[in-house]
């Protein structure tokens, strides 16, 4: 379980960079630059430790997955940026794809 909390955390601070990218403008402001590039950091640091024990596929299935519902949410909500259907249902494979992966995965198992 514990790999799981460190996996939310490299989760949450990529959705916090990824969200503060877009507000950098390109990396032109400061203030949401420095937050992007710090969130990132964070994030791999975390994604790092989660790499201990949970192998690189699954990790990334999950942290990309769980990420690009969360990002997709606040670009609705922050940026009022409306998905699309097709965006919708890719999204909704994408995330089928992790449950999948989750319910036939050995998280915390034998790396390989």
């Amino acid at each position: 379980m514990k790999d799981l909390n460190f996996l939310a955390a490299a989760i949450l601070f990529e959705v916090i960079g990824t969200s503060a990218l877009k507000a950098s403008e390109s990396f032109t402001r400061l203030g949401p630059t420095v937050l992007t590039l710090s969130a990132y950091a964070t994030a791999f640091y975390f994604l790092s430790i989660t790499l201990k024990t949970v192998p690189v596929g699954l990790a990334y299935a999950i942290w990309s997955g769980v990420g690009i519902v969360l990002v997709t949410l606040i670009a609705l909500v922050i940026y009022h940026q409306v998905p699309r259907l097709p965006d919708l249902i890719g999204m909704g494979l994408i995330v089928a794809g992790v449950v999948v992966i989750n319910l036939f995965s050995n998280i915390g198992g034998t790396s390989s």
